[in-house]
């Protein structure tokens, strides 16, 4: 029976590629079809009307008439749907809002997700991942075993009759055809539970007996359910407990930083492969072996860009798609068949290829250390982290970073504090290995670092194990897609981060 629906669904999945392959070589055409799309629905709305959709013909004309939109910005458009209003940002009914974890500040974000959205977008991204997976693996087995996902709680909405919303994972989960939830595991009623330390024990409990084939979740999560699987069987890596297990779908933060302890953790060659799946959209799709994703043009959202030598200056320029450069770093903008229009999405990409359009993920545009004029962004955090790992022979499990300011004694420096699993021989080494690697890719923070004139080497705290977690959880941040900033500007963060350590 299995045999016949990973067939049936290998065929079906695969008959998608010619049309994502038309999208990857004629980007602007796709894109310039979507933006038409998108704005003879929003004429229809009240934002529409607001900002005088019916005038705009071309895509000039709408970056000229629509401001840019950050969240606090759309959101009385939002809070009005979230009451009941109908065609505030959208034509169609909305009842379902993504509860967005991509900032660990206290405050929540809610996404709109219509129906569109979630067939046309989120829906179509899943399927696209496994499309192209199957396209590149003959013998691919995914659908003859169970499909782990690790995904968030939801809750009604109290606000409005029929509304709801929850982390987007459980708004997907609650919206999936017959056959997803056939073949997923755990069960609706233990995915879905809202207190994140007992549903990770049910978790555990349910899916070790399950022929698991893949998984998807955010790395972080799951290695912490993949070590209580081992912990429970007593197995000494996850390929004895999942012996089919071939594929690890990940996104929400990058995976260098936790690939080798993935690669020990389940003891087999798998396949690993990304995605950019925002609260607010399925951005891109990792459709070979590689680093880089590819965007995907053709799900209903269009596409600007703003140099980040830009972003922090009044109404900046933005690009579409047709404009972009590649190796420049660009803050994403997005028009999406939910309703937000021309919204910032707090993501930078800097793009490898053109034809098809594809991107690395290099940070947040708030999530960067500029204290010192260093601008040390998230991605030469990352990948100094993993050569120092190499170099010193060590694992880590999570890191955060912030600027201690200079005082009438002491030069500025960066403290970061640090979660090892397996720790360094010498702190002190992996200190000076890590301050290399991060002068070798950043030219700024080199500068300042010449020396110690503006900046002393970098300081480590090495943490006990579990204080992030505990940290994420007075915050109630567990589960989902919550994640660790990896680099503040400022230090609130990190001494609350601190306080935990030195109470331990």
């Amino acid at each position: 029976m299995l045999s016949f629906v990973n067939s049936f669904m290998a065929w079906n999945l695969k008959k998608r590629i010619s049309t994502m392959e038309y999208a990857f070589n004629n980007g602007a055409e796709v894109q310039l079809d979507t933006f038409n799309a998108l704005l003879k629905e929003g004429r229809k709305t009240v934002f529409g009307k607001e900002f005088n959709f019916d005038i705009i013909q071309t895509i000039p004309q709408y970056m000229e008439t629509v401001p840019l939109f950050t969240y606090d910005r759309i959101k009385p458009y939002i809070q009005r749907m979230m009451s009941g209003e109908q065609c505030v940002l959208w034509s169609g009914d909305i009842n379902w809002f993504a509860k967005s974890s991509g900032t660990t500040s206290d405050k929540s974000k809610f996404i709109p997700v219509s129906y569109d959205a979630l067939e046309y977008c989120q829906f179509r991204g899943s399927r696209d991942v496994l499309a192209w997976y199957y396209y590149h693996n003959a013998d691919a087995k995914v659908f003859q075993g169970k499909g782990l996902m690790i995904g968030g709680s939801h809750q009604v909405n109290t606000l409005s009759e029929n509304s709801f919303y929850g982390d987007l994972s459980a708004v997907m989960m609650n919206n999936m055809p017959f056959i997803a939830n056939f073949l997923a595991t755990p069960s609706l009623d233990i995915a879905l539970l809202p207190e994140w330390e007992i549903k990770m024990a049910k978790m555990i409990e349910s899916t070790s007996k399950e022929n698991v084939t893949n998984i998807s979740g955010v790395p972080s999560w799951t290695l912490l359910l993949l070590r209580g699987i081992l912990e429970k069987t007593g197995a000494s890596c996850i390929k004895e407990v999942w012996p089919n297990l071939e594929l690890y779908v990940h996104g929400g933060v990058s995976f260098r930083p936790y690939k080798k302890q993935f690669e020990q953790l389940i003891g087999g060659d798998i396949a690993y492969r990304e995605t950019y799946n925002a609260s607010e959209g399925f951005i891109g799709v990792q459709d070979k072996d590689g680093e880089d994703m590819t965007l995907m043009l053709d799900y209903g959202i269009f596409y600007e860009f703003i140099p980040m030598s830009d972003f922090h200056t009044q109404n900046p320029r933005t690009y579409w798609i047709d404009e972009v450069e590649l190796n420049t770093e660009y803050a994403v903008i997005i028009s999406t068949n939910a309703g937000l229009w021309r919204y910032s999405l707090g993501d930078t990409i800097s793009f490898t290829s053109k034809n098809p359009f594809r991107f690395k993920i290099t940070g947040r545009t708030s999530s960067f250390i500029n204290a010192f004029g260093e601008e040390l962004m998230v991605g030469n955090a990352e990948e100094a982290i993993v050569e120092a790992q190499k170099i010193c022979d060590c694992e880590v499990s999570e890191f955060t970073a912030a600027p201690v300011y200079l005082d009438e004694k002491n030069k500025g420096r960066h403290q970061w504090v640090i979660e090892f699993t397996s720790p360094p021989k010498s702190l002190s080494q992996f200190e000076e290995v890590l301050d290399q690697e991060l002068q070798k890719r950043n030219s700024d923070y080199e500068a300042k670092r010449k020396g110690n004139l503006a900046l002393e080497r970098l300081e480590i705290v090495s943490c006990s194990k579990g204080t992030f977690y505990k940290w994420l959880k007075s915050k109630k941040k567990l589960g989902g897609q919550n994640k660790i900033p990896k680099l503040c500007n400022d230090r609130k963060i990190l001494e609350e981060i601190l306080q935990i350590h030195r109470n331990e």
